[in-house]
């Protein structure tokens, strides 16, 4: 898929889950009860032992099912090597210009971090597809749609503290998608191999984003 379509297609979507775990051999079945759940674009977090190894297994596993992709990418040769691993979209926690501009040499998605109005048109000028605000929890819905005010151009995906049940109020503030991580899939869950409770949150979760996209 060209990152025209990717991009039209995370916005239809409006999530993103995070799989950010200590446990490398629970990435797999964490990313099929999510895909069950309905979710399309998941993202392994680049701190879990092994995570490229796992994203070339899930990306064959699940090929159609979901659309996989790296974070907490520092730098660009990790963005490279998870390209590679069959990443299709990049997510960082900061704003690193080699990190953009490897995302889009290599077509997946640049969706770098930053806070601050400054630090997200900056981003968005070096060229990210979307911009993930972090982290949001401290600021709530409000700093979303304070910011779209001055830079309604710019497709901002909140992250850190949204859950299930805020989820909606993101976007309804202004937020082209969310990012949601351990409120989500959480280390109980996984470690009890729950994947049926996983699956259904998944499913709460894609459903309150949809309503709030269709209410605008």
């Amino acid at each position: 898929m060209d990152r025209a379509h990717l991009l039209t297609d995370l916005l239809d979507s409006g999530v993103i889950a995070v799989v950010r775990l200590g446990a490398w051999n629970r990435l797999l079945p964490v990313t099929k009860a999510l895909a069950e759940g309905g979710i399309r674009f998941i993202e392994f977090a680049m701190t879990t032992p092994h995570a490229l190894e796992v994203l070339a297994q899930a990306g064959d596993a699940l090929r159609g099912e979901a659309i996989l992709g790296a974070g907490t990418v520092l730098d660009p040769d990790t963005a490279r090597a998870a390209v590679l691993a069959g990443a299709q979209f990049i997510v960082a926690p900061n704003v690193n210009p080699e990190v953009i501009a490897i995302s889009r040499r290599y077509g997946a998605l640049a969706i770098p971090g930053a806070l601050t109005p400054t630090e997200i048109l900056t981003a968005w000028q070096l060229g990210a597809d979307l911009v993930k605000v972090f982290p949001v929890d401290t600021l709530g819905p409000g700093y979303i749609r304070a910011l779209k005010a001055p830079l309604p151009q710019v497709s901002l995906v909140p992250t850190g503290g949204v859950s299930i049940d805020n989820a909606a109020d993101y976007i309804r503030a202004g937020a082209a998608a969310v990012c949601v991580g351990s409120n989500l899939v959480n280390e109980s869950v996984v470690a009890q191999d729950n994947w049926r409770e996983l699956t259904a949150a998944a499913r709460r979760l894609v459903a309150a984003v949809a309503a709030a996209k269709n209410r605008g």
